[in-house]
Order: structure tokens, then C-alpha cells, then sequence
């Protein structure tokens, strides 16, 4: 029996076998056993209780920071994609969002809204729900300085309520549980003119284009910055910036632009990139004595 014979049925999308290079931003990787596109939270809240507990489940956002690996990803991927997942309201100085939201649209939303303090989430390219995950920010700003709370599904499709307290948030971490599908978020920003907001965010919006390689085949900030430290410094001082990996015959190489993005100019594969990484970080550890520690996540199973 396959995986596919004792799935539950949805009224959202079920794809078996489906690749999902074309769902990453490096446009690398296997396939999923089973790919999962819910409906609704109802539906996905049904598809978890009733999935055997045994099969894995993994959460794909827009794939703006991982690696998903050749051999593919076991179990059932879930991707929370179309518009019920992308719904952004305001009231006041707060705006909701579903976890399927762009950060992006959520900086342009709070700027029509004339909310100030999440300019900084035009800069990052990802979804709401990776950022409750990992308390993305960037520009001197964190998730954590904005939100108020959020809800999600447990791998039991029970609903669980979490405040900005109760997400123990760090540099790049949360301690909330690893196995919460994040469905909707709140935040809190301040009053300001439209105009100001918006201008506030279109010079983010520049520095970022004209700093980071965002129309390369890419998964943003490779590493996290150490303590004291700043990633892209030192891979560039290790001689990293625009350097192709030798080991890696599709050509996978850290940016010209910004040291501390990893390129696909060619046909990488996933353990090229993956491979790059690793080489830098014990490159980096053995010059410098700093341990980089992985931003972008890596998932599946190694070909």
C-alpha cells in the first residue's frame, strides 16, 4: 500500500509525486510523497485528525529560505497558497493576516492603512507563517516587535491560541512547538500617515534591490549572524563572495551583490547548494573560529 491509498480525502488539492523544485525560490529538490493544498482551515483541521499520526508532515510556504533535497520529502507537504490563506484586514492600529499572506503585502496593506512599524516586512521575501516561525525581520525590526498573537493547528487539527509572550522568541527562534501549521496572525503597529508609511517602505524596497540578488535563483540570508558578527562579512573575507564551488558542477556560488545569499545561476542541484553551504561554514569555522549557523532550513531526504 502507498501512501496515497490511505490518504484522507480533502476538498482542497492532493498531489502524489509532485515535484517541488518549482515551488522553491532555488528551484531545486525532489518530490513530495503527497503535496497538500487546503481548501480552508476546516479542511486542513479534517485532513490532520484524521491522517494517520505516523506519516510525516512538513509546511512549505513560497520557498523563499529552504532547500528542499533531491531525494524528495517524505510524508504529506503542506502549502498554504490561494487566496483564503491570504486574507490581510485592518482596524485601528492592527491588521490581521493568514498565514498564506506575503509579508510584503502586509507592509503595503499597513501603509494604506496608515499603520506604522511593519515597514520592515516589505524586505522579507516569505509568508506570514514562516515568519511566526522564526521570528523573521530584518532593517533592525523582528516579528516579535509587532505581534500580538496567533493562532494555528496542532498535527492533531486542534486549535491552539498563542500570544506574543508565549512564542519565547529569539534571534531567529521560536519555542513554540515545531509542529504547528500557523493559520492567522495579529499585530499591532501606530498611527501614521499613509504617505510616510509608504515612504518608508519604498526606500526598503530599494535597498533591497539594489543590495540583495532577488531576481536570482535564491533563498535570501544563507546563515544566521553570529553573535558580535556579521555572516556576510565573513564569508566574504573568507573569499566566498562570487566564488563557484568547485565541488559543485551546477555552478552554485555565493552572490557578487550580497556575500551571504547562495545563488543557482545554472543547474544546481539541491546538494550542490546544500553542499556550498557546508563547505563555507567549515571554511569560515576554520578561519575565523565562528560556527555560521544555517538560516535557511533544509528538508527531504539526501539522493
Amino acid at each position: 500500500m502507498t501512501l496515497s491509498d490511505d490518504l484522507p480525502s480533502v476538498r482542497g488539492k492532493l498531489l502524489c509525486g509532485e515535484p517541488l523544485g518549482p515551488y522553491t525560490w532555488f528551484r531545486v529538490g525532489g518530490a513530495a510523497e503527497a503535496l497538500f493544498i487546503p481548501a480552508d482551515a476546516d479542511d486542513l483541521a479534517d485532513f490532520l485528525k484524521t491522517l494517520d499520526p505516523a506519516v510525516p508532515v512538513t509546511v512549505l510556504g513560497v520557498g523563499s529560505n529552504v532547500i528542499v533535497r533531491d531525494g524528495g520529502v517524505e510524508g504529506v507537504v503542506i502549502r498554504l497558497a490561494g487566496r483564503p490563506w491570504a486574507q490581510i484586514t485592518t482596524d485601528g492600529d492592527t491588521i490581521t493576516a493568514g498565514a498564506g499572506a506575503l509579508d510584503s503585502m502586509v507592509a503595503k496593506a499597513s501603509a494604506k492603512a496608515g499603520i506604522a512599524g511593519l515597514e520592515f516586512y516589505a524586505g522579507i521575501p516569505g509568508t506570514v507563517g514562516g515568519a511566526l516561525t522564526m521570528n523573521a525581520g530584518c532593517y533592525g525590526s523582528e516579528t516579535k516587535d509587532v505581534l500580538v498573537s496567533a493562532w494555528g493547528l496542532n498535527r492533531k487539527g486542534e486549535r491552539v491560541d498563542y500570544a506574543l509572550a508565549d512564542f519565547g522568541y529569539t534571534y531567529r527562534h521560536s519555542q513554540a512547538p515545531a509542529d504547528i501549521i500557523w493559520i492567522e496572525a495579529t499585530y499591532r503597529g501606530a498611527p501614521d500617515a499613509p504617505e510616510a508609511v509608504a515612504a518608508r517602505i519604498n526606500d526598503i524596497t530599494s535597498r533591497r534591490e539594489t543590495t540583495q540578488p532577488i531576481r536570482e535563483k535564491t533563498g535570501g540570508s544563507t546563515f544566521k549572524n553570529p553573535p558580535g558578527h556579521s555572516s556576510w562579512k565573513l564569508v566574504d573575507e573568507a573569499g566566498w563572495r562570487g566564488k563557484l564551488h568547485a565541488e559543485t558542477g551546477g555552478g552554485a556560488m555565493f552572490s557578487d551583490l550580497h556575500s551571504n545569499f547562495m545563488i543557482n545561476p545554472g543547474e544546481a542541484t539541491a546538494a550542490d547548494i546544500e553542499g556550498l553551504g557546508e563547505a563555507v561554514r567549515a571554511d569560515v569555522l576554520t578561519k575565523t573560529g565562528v560556527q555560521l549557523e544555517w538560516e535557511i532550513k533544509r528538508i527531504g531526504r539526501v539522493r
